[in-house]
Order: C-alpha cells, then structure tokens, then sequence
C-alpha cells in the first residue's frame, strides 16, 4: 500500500473508532442529516483557501474536507449501506468509464471533445440505470446552491440557442429587470419583491456568462475586498479612540474612500 493508501485507511480506522464503543459521544450521535452543514462549510472553506492562495491552509482543509466523505461512508456501513471502498470503486470506474479517449480507443483532440464524450457517456449510464429524463434541465440537480444552479440552467437553455446573441441585449434586460424592481418595491407585495430580485440576479448571472466571469468567484473576491475595507475602517476609528456605533456615515463613507485608495 503506497504512503497516501496507508495515511487514507488510517484517516477510515480513525473515524471507525470515534463512532464505535466508548468513542465519542458527539460523533457517535451525528446523523446523515446533522453533519451535512459541515460537509457543506467545509467546501467553502475549501474555496477560500484557494482565493486566498494559502497552499498550507488549503492542505488543511483538504484534510477537512476527506473527514466529511469518510464519516458519510462510515455512518452508511454501519447501517450496512455501503462502505468507503464501495465510494472509492463507483468513482474509479466512473473516471475509467467517461474517460474513454485516455482509457480506452476514443480520440479527444480539445476540451470541447471530452465535454461531449463525458455527457455522451453520462446519457448512457442514466439509460442503463433507468433513470434516463429528456428534460434538458434534469440533469441540474436542485439541491446546488441557488447561483450555482442559476449558472447550469443559463448554461444548458444558451447550448440549445436558448440565448441572447449579444451582451448589450443583456444588459438591456438587466436595465428592464431593474425598473420592474423599483415598481414592485412600491407596491405591498413581498412575493412580487422576492420574484423581481430573483429575475435581476437571474440576468446578472448571464451576464457575467457572457462575459466569461464566475459569479460565485467574483462575489466571493468582492466580498473579500469588503471584509479588507471595513476592516480599514474599524482600525481608523480604533486609532481614534472610537467604535463603529460611535462614528456617523460621513465618517465611515470617508474612510471607505480612504480604504479604496
């Protein structure tokens, strides 16, 4: 067994033993449902490290993120559902399988080319299995996060020509959504709210398609670049001997501008 194969069942003994008798007593109560927040939390802290390029952190949290998938699989075998190496088997195969061009006698030239031999081999498993749905949005699963799944569905519709040809009809469209916007803000209506804010996030999703930009990937740095800016302003005012709920807006608005420059 190589390093990383004894380091890997040593990470599925450890997990055994924390589940089994006289282990402990949070991990041994958890459930499929109650640790799927953390599976979750530990994806984006995955991402973070990534954006932040902190190659030691992303080592860690890597380390997290196995521990999620080892827990699952342990759960499951004790309910005689499957084991770690049941997992471990379905997604060899499934590299093996959709891969034909590098395992087997197909011919990939481009990326273009592996696209559309891993759906054409997707289709057939879904066949194979019974499961096969000629909807073109079936296959976008509904649990993905809601910009993530706006992304797919935008993606799948424009394959088909389902599209705009051009980005300015988009943001012709965004500049439509965004007066529908402030009309349903003047009504009482929250559901209509909720419907126009949803249609404006809709639109800026394909326009960052358009453009070639992840939406989720520019949130997250705007976000950072946030965080990194009020921080600014929370350390100005400390310097001042002065708390956020001390300060007013001309102040904070003054040293954001600071911040940015």
């Amino acid at each position: 067994m190589s390093a990383a194969g004894e380091k890997f069942q040593q990470l599925v003994d450890v997990m055994a033993r924390l589940r089994g008798p006289g282990g402990c007593p949070w991990d041994r109560e958890q459930t499929f449902d109650s640790i799927k927040p953390y599976a979750l939390e530990e994806t984006y802290e995955v991402l973070d490290a990534i954006d932040r390029r902190d190659w030691g952190e992303l080592s860690e949290e890597l380390g997290d993120f196995l521990l999620q998938a080892v827990f699952f699989a342990q759960m499951a075998e004790e309910q005689k559902l499957f084991s770690i190496g049941d997992a471990l088997d379905a997604i060899n195969q499934k590299l093996i399988r959709r891969h034909p061009h590098v395992f087997g006698a197909e011919s990939a030239e481009t990326a273009g080319d592996v696209k559309r031999i891993w759906g054409e081999v997707k289709a057939a498993e879904q066949k194979d299995k019974g499961k096969e749905d000629h909807s073109l949005l079936a296959s976008v699963p509904r649990a993905l996060p809601a910009l993530v799944e706006a992304q797919q569905i935008a993606s799948r519709a424009a394959h088909v020509g389902f599209d705009w040809e051009k980005p300015e009809q988009v943001i012709e469209k965004l500049h439509e959504e965004l007066g529908e916007l402030d009309q349903a803000r003047r009504g009482d209506s929250p559901s209509e709210l909720e419907n126009e804010i949803g249609d404006l996030l809709f639109v800026l999703v394909n326009l960052a398609r358009f453009v070639k930009v992840d939406p989720e990937q520019a949130l997250r740095r705007t976000n950072a670049k946030f965080r990194e800016r009020f921080g600014y302003i929370e350390r100005k005012l400390a310097e001042r001997g002065k708390k956020l709920q001390d300060s007013n807006i001309e102040e904070m608005e003054e040293l954001w501008q600071e911040a940015k420059r």
